[in-house]
């Protein structure tokens, strides 16, 4: 009872409730007005249906403007409302502002390491093409001479997040969508403390959705009284148009300015196998040593800089690129984050480039894959242009209605040519894709609606670096021990479950 109890006091089911009464309010309010007042009716009508004419009219994906507009003409009276509080995709100002000032910011740093793109190759198309697309997309340049580490297994992201951790001895950054108590975390936090007790500068950013159900509301002033200083990104508020759809889905670690990390691990005792929720836990991820590490300080002070009262400045963070001259490693980088509040969609281009560039083979994991009309044509255009084209997926998911979309986009894929592997041994979580031995991306970016459109990304694409031997290696293991999922699987499927994977495929854009 008392655990019934506390529960029920939790922060979650006093949002639900709120924004429940909230919408039964709305509700009440539009049903009795429009039936006593014929002027209301016919006002709410014509606002629905401008409201479907500015969706039909934005630049957005084909798929979530068919789901608005269908839930809008099946409901008119409420439809126009309801989509002007939850559907429309309206950054908040202070976000957008403090976005904009960010990119001004930072764009100087980008711009000393352009000479870089005068002594590339020319002969080098995939190399020039990224490049130039990530120039574009948001400034994002490209680096030499960095060193790169990739981690198949979070248990070994892990250990390094520990060792290098260790060794701070200027600032900390940390954000990740999900802080969970537990050994990983736990060990984590002490080495943090005893940093910030030695006078490192220790940040750390949470992501309160991502965190909804692991931390208590009050945790980041908890941290702060340990001197680490915290924030919950974009704190859920009991309100019916709540802004929740852009969550910061980024993992990013910065030591000093040195060293960073990225890829699929949270921070959660899941990704390191100590606790078993669906199967075998794959998750990957990569560490950055060199200049290249600047662009995680300047995309973690970005978000910082949104929450934060007090304006940090990069400067103080940035490393002269003189204390990294004796790197001397083979390829090119370009680390790159996305952010909700353009329109470049940074994060789904850098997919479509890769698909676009790849001559012999794109391998590619994902634990959602939740397609738009867009990437559907994409992968198909490659297959049809003689490319190996293989994405893996979990075998136990760890979303059931999520994963039934994900099976629902099989049957249209493997007809296309497309491999589909489902990894037997549980849960993957990685995000990497690797083209023709030369190219790969590692991050946290999956292949849906969320990740392309409303979530703050970040990665890193790498090109001729050491590590795509063991990028390859890896997804080799991987299919040793995965099921490739056949045509005739998905012709079989109940017809019953087909029906039902179809509608959710309506709704998939909201998932």
């Amino acid at each position: 009872m008392h655990k019934i109890l506390k529960y029920c006091k939790s922060k979650p089911i006093y949002i639900i409730l709120a924004v429940l009464l909230q919408f039964l309010t709305l509700f009440f309010l539009v049903s009795y007005f429009s039936q006593r007042f014929f002027i209301v009716y016919y006002i709410l009508i014509i606002f629905s249906l401008c409201v479907c004419m500015h969706i039909i009219n934005r630049d957005s994906d084909s798929s979530s403007k068919l789901l608005w507009v269908l839930l809008i003409m099946s409901f008119p009276i409420f439809g126009g409302v309801v989509y002007l509080l939850l559907g429309n995709r309206k950054i908040p100002k202070a976000l957008m502002v403090k976005d904009r000032q960010a990119y001004s910011d930072y764009k100087k740093y980008a711009l000393q390491n352009i000479e870089i793109l005068s002594d590339l190759h020319e002969d080098d198309y995939v190399l020039d093409k990224m490049t130039s697309m990530a120039w574009t997309n948001g400034y994002f340049p490209v680096y030499n001479n960095c060193l790169l580490t990739y981690f198949p297994s979070g248990e070994e992201q892990y250990q390094a997040f520990i060792q290098e951790l260790i060794k701070a001895e200027d600032f900390i950054f940390m954000e990740f969508f999900i802080i969970n108590k537990g050994v990983m975390w736990n060990t984590i936090l002490q080495i943090l403390m005893d940093k910030a007790a030695m006078g490192v500068d220790v940040r750390v950013i949470y992501d309160d959705m991502g965190c909804l159900t692991y931390l208590p509301r009050d945790y980041a002033k908890c941290l702060n009284a340990f001197g680490i200083q915290t924030h919950a990104f974009n704190p859920l508020r009991p309100q019916l148009a709540m802004a929740m759809n852009n969550r910061d889905h980024r993992k990013i670690l910065v030591i000093d300015g040195k060293v960073a990390f990225t890829g699929g691990c949270n921070i959660s005792d899941e990704y390191i196998n100590t606790k078993k929720r669906f199967g075998h836990w794959k998750d990957m991820g990569c560490m950055i040593k060199g200049a290249g590490v600047e662009m995680f300080t300047i995309s973690f002070l970005q978000i910082w800089n949104y929450q934060a009262s007090e304006y940090t400045s990069y400067s103080r963070f940035i490393q002269n690129r003189e204390i990294f001259s004796s790197l001397k490693n083979p390829g090119y980088i370009i680390p790159f984050s996305d952010s909700p509040t353009d329109e470049n969609n940074t994060s789904l281009n850098m997919h479509l480039n890769m698909l676009g560039c790849a001559k012999d083979y794109c391998w590619i994991t994902t634990p959602y894959l939740i397609l738009d009309a867009e990437m559907i044509s994409s992968l198909k255009l490659a297959v049809s242009n003689g490319v190996d084209v293989r994405i893996v997926v979990p075998g136990i998911p760890d979303k059931k209605m999520v994963y039934e979309v994900t099976k629902g986009n099989f049957d249209t894929l493997i007809k296309a040519g497309v491999k589909i592997y489902e990894y037997t041994p549980g849960f993957i979580h990685g995000k990497v894709c690797i083209v023709d031995d030369s190219s790969a991306l590692v991050g946290t970016v999956n292949m849906d609606f969320r990740s392309y459109y409303q979530h703050y990304e970040c990665g890193v694409w790498m090109h001729e670096t050491t590590c795509l031997t063991d990028i390859k290696n890896d997804f080799e293991e991987i299919f040793k021990v995965s099921h490739e999922v056949s045509l005739e699987e998905c012709v079989n499927t109940n017809p019953a479950v087909k029906v039902y994977r179809n509608i959710l495929k309506v709704f998939s854009p909201i998932m």
